[in-house]
């Protein structure tokens, strides 16, 4: 009995490890990938990620699962860049503004005026010049899986509207800590002060700025709207989030299992854009009824002929800036 026992034991042994070599041999087990992101769960670019999370596994029977953590959980989008890049975290969303230091393709992105119109930046981010640009990190430690609307930046002001370049003469306006932003308000006459997000609703009140920029959304989740009460469409940059996947843990997943992330993630992005437009309405609305902002409307080619120049230095300074400027501009 104890003979039979024994070599039940063993072959029970040598069959898990079979399978378990099966399974190794074939990567197919269960993965779970951790999406790190800075944003709560309320916020559009959370309820694609969502929709991605149950997209990746229905798409992989459950091979693979996504498990997200909002809200800075594991750190800010650059100390979460550096987890990503040793697959401590597999995935995260990031503004492209972040990806500047890693390529500096993605500088064209900051860039004002680069897209004419929503419906031309929605086709510049479709183009291959865009996915060529998402693997140029991949020896870096990641690779761009697609990108999410962030919508449309323009001058929010307290006291005065910016309706042409010379409006903003003299006028304190936050910019976010890179250079282009700051190259931008100066090409437009203004006066740019950098200054944490954090810091903008107190800054406007005690006049250390002026105004900001940034879409709808930061008049009522940001409540800047009790403050600045002037909202300016001259819609100068159009900066993507880009969902981004470490180059570890992608290699690890089999070639079904990677079709399959990048399908959900597509389609994400699909259903962000009718969440985004959502969003933007009703914080324009909040904004009007509650707040109290007055919404302008502006003729954009004075803006355009002002960072002209400016545009051409970056595309002389940055080969791969002209590369995909020029690739934009085909799409026009």
């Amino acid at each position: 009995m104890k003979k039979v026992l024994a070599l039940l034991v063993i072959v029970s042994v040598l069959f898990t490890g079979l399978v378990a070599c099966s399974n190794e041999g074939t990567k197919e087990k269960t993965v779970t990938l951790k999406l790190a992101h800075n944003l709560n769960e309320q916020h559009s670019v959370h309820l694609a990620l969502s929709e991605f999370a149950k997209s990746v596994e229905d798409k992989t029977n459950g091979e693979v699962k996504v498990q997200i953590f909002p809200n800075g959980q594991l750190g800010g989008e650059s100390e979460v860049l550096e987890q990503l890049k040793v697959g401590a975290v597999a995935m995260t969303k990031v503004s492209a503004a972040a990806l500047t230091t890693y390529d500096e393709g993605y500088n064209a992105f900051t860039l004002p005026y680069v897209f004419v119109d929503e419906d031309h930046y929605f086709k510049s981010m479709d183009s291959d010049a865009v996915k060529t640009l998402y693997n140029d990190t991949k020896e870096k430690g990641f690779i761009g899986l697609t990108f999410y609307n962030s919508g449309a930046r323009s001058f929010y002001t307290v006291d005065k509207p910016i309706l042409k370049p010379e409006d903003l003469k003299g006028v304190k306006i936050r910019v976010m800590g890179f250079q282009s932003q700051t190259d931008m308000v100066k090409a437009l006459g203004g006066t740019p002060v950098g200054l944490p997000y954090g810091e903008v609703y107190t800054s406007l009140q005690s006049g250390v700025i002026n105004g900001a920029e940034s879409n709808e959304t930061a008049l009522t989740n940001g409540k800047h709207g009790e403050v600045a009460k002037h909202f300016s469409y001259d819609e100068h940059t159009r900066i993507p989030d880009i969902l981004v996947l470490s180059t570890k843990v992608w290699d690890d997943l089999t070639k079904e299992q990677q079709t399959a992330v990048k399908e959900a993630a597509s389609e994400s992005t699909t259903s962000h854009r009718t969440l985004w437009s959502e969003a933007i309405e009703e914080a324009k609305k909040d904004a009007e009824e509650n707040l109290g902002v007055t919404f302008h409307e502006v003729d954009k080619a004075p803006f355009r002929e002002a960072v002209a120049p400016m545009l051409e230095k970056y595309s002389n300074d940055m080969p791969k800036v002209k590369n995909l400027l020029d690739a934009f501009k085909g799409l026009e």
